[in-house]
């Protein structure tokens, strides 16, 4: 039986302001603030890679409602 897997830390790809989704199938997932492409969400590699969450996180904004 595998290792259970440890939490997902924040901050998450999809709310970051540099996260975008690639023209190439084999690399769905790119981050412009770090400069690559992947299969997986970047935050995740970069977490596997560094064992620290992404330092480059940036929120992204929304325009005001009304």
């Amino acid at each position: 039986m595998p290792a259970p897997r440890p939490p997902r830390a924040e901050p998450l790809c999809r709310r970051c302001r540099h996260y975008f989704i690639t023209y190439n199938p084999d690399f769905p997932y790119g981050c412009r603030a770090m400069g690559f492409s992947s299969k997986r969400l970047p935050c995740v590699d970069v977490q596997e890679a560094s064992g620290q969450t992404c330092l480059r996180f940036t929120p992204k904004t929304t325009p005001p409602r009304g």
